[in-house]
């Protein structure tokens, strides 16, 4: 998606100019070297956290599965 900008006479348009200036802005990304390292400790906070939670779910599963089988032992026992 291309960015198009008509240089007739120098103006642009208002809402364009926002636009960019919006993108610009969020390019430049958090103010202060703390911020931006309290930033990444947030973000690998949340990726561990979604790490274990994923473990603790295939875990859980695991489980489930394993209790489902004995289930089905017992039952066929007195063949």
């Amino acid at each position: 998606m291309g960015v198009y900008v008509a240089v007739k006479d120098g103006r642009v348009n208002p809402k364009r100019g926002q636009r960019e200036a919006a993108r610009q802005a969020m390019q430049a990304g958090i103010g202060t070297k703390s911020q931006q390292a309290l930033q990444l400790q947030r973000e690998e906070r949340n990726m561990e956290r979604r790490q274990a939670d994923r473990e603790q779910r295939e875990a859980r599963k695991e489980r489930l599965f394993e209790m489902k089988q004995q289930k089905r032992k017992e039952k066929h026992r007195g063949r």
